[in-house]
């Protein structure tokens, strides 16, 4: 069975997604630009699919097996490690 999100929600600092299996998710929205700089208006625009979630305003996709791999945004500059 495929897992995918059937409710998203924002704090000032994560990005909950609920999945249709009961987990739910809390990312930093850090790792989504995007989505961080948004409006809780352009967040709202949200379309659910089975392979994640999609904000075409914001062009911004969030795919859920890339969230329960703990990966982000892929467009985000990585930082330098020491």
């Amino acid at each position: 069975m495929n897992t995918s999100a059937n409710a998203v929600r924002f704090d000032d600092d994560s990005m909950w997604v609920d999945l249709t299996d009961g987990r739910v998710i809390a990312v930093p929205l850090a790792w989504f630009p995007r989505l961080m700089n948004a409006t809780p208006e352009q967040r709202a625009q949200v379309v659910f699919s089975s392979r994640g979630l999609h904000w075409e305003g914001l062009d911004e996709d969030v795919s859920i097996d890339g969230l329960l791999a703990g990966i982000g945004d892929a467009t985000r500059e990585r930082q330098p490690t020491a």
